[in-house]
């Protein structure tokens, strides 16, 4: 790469794993850097260049602004400059509650509700149509579209009596107090099943009042007036506030409540006067609804000259939507609910829409949760990006979206202690001939399985209709590794994660979802191995236990157990400095005294993964260090905090807790989302383990190599939103090749050695 004065330049940095690295990127570029998982990628694009871009912006703010914004502290580099405003697109979810939706974080339905205030009928102003704003909210739910709701399911058992325990709230149990305000109303047999009770004997359980009943204890006699056993229920628990009582209290409470539409809105979180206007006999909650590709097509019958322009400027931000796949979404669909991929996609979208310039925006991963037909769309947007004027750098592992930089930066040669260096620099097709692991991984191509193994058995999932589905039957073979597949929006996870896992609760479920934990947490306390490790140092030493805990009495005094100290001042940026105290190591000089096996706690702490297992004899830790051997974790440290693990190591951390069991069905949902090429052949050689050792695995996923190598699999589509939600496909990866209609199949076929 032809060097430029004008280039960003990084000297030296050191953050994390990084080590001195040195590097320049030139400017209106698409630059992605590449390298196994926990090489040191995230340290470099995001914890050094994005890091000081946005401290250096915030710097140029008053005092007053810069309180109210996040501090950064300046990162471990000699030099680090020619930076421009940085737009940072993480995969962080992006946060809101149950009032956030797709409609308000775009400011999409923001345009709709001045739309409906000149031009619907009866006219309102903008506010009423706003769910969470006094004047349009629904009196009854808040805003929210949703109530808490008697669960009447789980709180009867409609194949008992109530001589049997039909009522299966705890307080109800037979012959106490509660039992007998319905067994001795004279209203029931109450040796008759619940299932052979007329309407009227059902209306009067549930919701029947009037006279009173006579109940006994062995000392007292009462009486009380009846009331059916779920208004009693609500009346009493619904809008109580849970969080007084005790964990068991709440627990045996919320188990019969459940979320369900608010009766007063229908769900659409308005009051009657926004939902009586209409325009052309739609209301707002009509437009909400819909799915964004519909809503386009709606807005494009519009021909009267006030409202076109309006309409217009809406439609323009929906067509962004669709155009990066996900028009399958609607308005109202919470934000809570997105995947990572899906959210990541809608933060671009916000940005598409700027007329700003010489801004540098940094992806983290924008392929994540794309199916390969998808990620086209994704590199069309990140090339307009960079051709409006713009710096753009990606941290990605997808080989379609390498594809597209001008220049690549591959860092490794591996992990952890075994990375933080630049191993290549230059551009795609150097890097396939380049010797590095994701040269290699370039390189490679491979055969579909042709030898699959023979199920033991299936678990089926009738008539699923959650989201999308169309009533989809579907069978999901035991004792093989299944991959459930489509594109984005079409019905895999209300199938899986939702469907499947409602119909088989004891199934073991890895998600997405983050990992709890602070600063404070480690691998060690992920695994609760934190407990078990201390109590083997107090059993050796004679020392309180806790004498062995960073977080407690043990802690280094001056540090409070950080290994570092931080200095708050005022306006400025916290200062982090290294604790001499106890050298950075947490504990106290007289706690690091006590030696288990030759070792302290803080040698232990800082033993990685792979010597651990070597260190540790008792089986119960041994057993799940083993696990982060076999999600390729070896190298990280018992001690290292979670925050400074990048999106794939916390996924594989996950897994690791979750192994060693036989006999279980797995479900992982996309496990490979941030895994190198060379890792996902980690997590392969692992699922194809588990199944060995007598388990089933189903895994939701996107990745070619994953499919390739399962034993059957589930195709859904044939696209996203309402035009998806059926089977498309089910049978053998190679079966999968030969198959008309798959958008899966099409992109196997251009990928596998046939």
């Amino acid at each position: 790469m032809a060097e430029n004065e004008d280039d960003i330049q990084i000297v030296g940095a050191r953050e994390n794993n990084l080590k001195n690295v040195s590097l320049r990127l030139s400017r209106n570029k698409i630059t992605v850097f590449t390298g196994v998982s926990g090489s040191g990628k995230s340290s470099l694009v995001f914890d050094t260049l994005a890091v000081e871009s946005q401290r250096q912006l915030n710097s140029t703010f008053s005092w007053f602004i810069r309180n109210q914004l996040p501090k950064y502290q300046r990162p471990h580099a000699d030099v680090i400059k020619n930076l421009t405003t940085p737009v940072v697109v993480d995969q962080k979810p992006v946060g809101g509650n149950a009032r956030s939706t797709v409609g308000t974080m775009t400011d999409i339905y923001s345009s709709i509700r001045v739309l409906f205030s000149r031009f619907a009928t009866p006219q309102q102003p903008p506010g009423v149509y706003s769910f969470n704003d006094p004047q349009g909210m629904c009196p009854d739910c808040d805003g929210l579209g949703r109530m808490r709701q008697v669960d009447v399911e789980r709180m009867l058992d409609r194949s008992k009596s109530l001589d049997e325990g039909a009522i299966q709230l705890p307080t109800h149990k037979v012959g106490g107090m509660d039992w007998q305000q319905y067994a001795n109303s004279g209203h029931f047999d109450t040796a008759k099943p619940l299932a052979d009770y007329d309407a009227a004997e059902w209306h009067m359980l549930l919701h029947g009042s009037g006279g009173t009943v006579t109940v006994r204890t062995a000392n007292t006699t009462a009486t009380l007036k009846y009331e059916g056993v779920v208004d009693r229920f609500a009346r009493t628990n619904l809008k109580r506030d849970l969080s007084t009582l005790g964990e068991r209290g709440r627990a045996n409470i919320e188990r019969f409540i459940t979320q369900g539409p608010c009766d007063g809105c229908q769900g659409t979180r308005l009051n009657p006067a926004a939902r009586a206007a209409t325009i052309d006999g739609r209301t707002i909650a009509d437009w909400s609804r819909m799915e964004v590709g519909d809503l386009i097509r709606l807005l494009g019958t519009f021909r009267d000259p006030e409202s076109v322009g309006i309409a217009e400027s809406v439609r323009t931000a929906l067509e962004r939507i669709e155009g990066i796949g996900l028009g399958y979404l609607s308005l109202d669909r919470e934000t809570t609910s997105l995947s990572g991929g899906e959210a990541q996609r809608l933060k671009m979208v916000r940005h598409l829409s700027s007329s700003l310039i010489g801004m540098t925006f940094i992806f983290d991963e924008p392929s994540t949760g794309l199916h390969p037909r998808d990620v086209g769309r994704l590199n069309d947007l990140l090339r307009a990006l960079r051709d409006q004027g713009n710096t753009v750098l990606i941290v990605e592992h997808d080989p379609d979206v390498i594809e597209i930089a001008d220049h690549v930066v591959d860092v490794g040669p591996r992990a952890g202690v075994h990375g933080g260096e630049i191993v290549f620099s230059g551009t795609f097709e150097e890097l396939r001939r380049a010797d590095t692991l994701t040269g290699e991984g370039l390189r490679r191509v491979g055969p579909v399985k042709n030898t699959v193994r023979t199920p033991t058995g299936h678990l089926e999932v009738r008539d699923a209709d959650l989201h999308n589905l169309k009533n989809v039957t579907v069978a999901f073979p035991t004792g093989v590794l299944t991959a459930v597949t489509g594109v984005a929006g079409s019905g895999k996870s209300s199938l899986v994660t939702a469907s499947f896992l409602k119909a088989y609760p004891d199934s073991v479920f890895v998600d997405q979802s983050p990992i709890k934990g602070s600063s404070r947490s480690t691998p060690l306390s992920h695994l609760d191995l934190m407990d078990a490790t201390r109590k083997l140092f107090a059993k050796a030493s004679g020392a309180p236990a806790g004498l062995f805990s960073f977080n407690s009495a043990g802690a280094c005094g001056e540090c409070n157990g950080r290994g570092q100290l931080i200095t708050e001042l005022a306006y400025m940026d916290p200062v982090r400095t290294h604790c001499e105290a106890c050298d950075g190591r947490r504990f106290r000089e007289d706690v690091l005294a006590h030696h288990l096996r030759g070792k302290s706690i803080a040698d232990v702490l800082e033993l990685p993964a792979e010597a651990a297992v070597e260190f540790f004899t008792e089986r119960e830790i041994r057993d799940k260090l083993t696990g982060l051997l076999d999600v390729g974790l070896g190298y990280l440290t018992l001690g290292q905090s979670l925050s400074t693990l990048s999106g794939g190591e916390r996924q594989r951390l996950k897994l690791a807790g979750q192994l060693h069991r036989s006999g279980s069905v797995y479900v992982l949902d996309e496990p490979t989302t941030g895994l190198h090429m060379s890792d996902v052949d980690t997590i392969l050689g692992l699922m194809n383990r588990l199944v060995d050792s007598g388990n089933t695995v189903i895994v939701v996923e996107h990745n070619l190599d994953i499919v390739r190598q399962s034993d059957w699999v589930i195709d859904l589509g044939p696209d996203g939103g309402k035009h998806g939600g059926e089977i498309v496909f089910t049978g053998t990866p190679n079966d999968l090749l030969k198959a008309e209609g798959s958008a899966t199949g099409e992109y196997l076929r251009r990928c596998a050695v046939v």
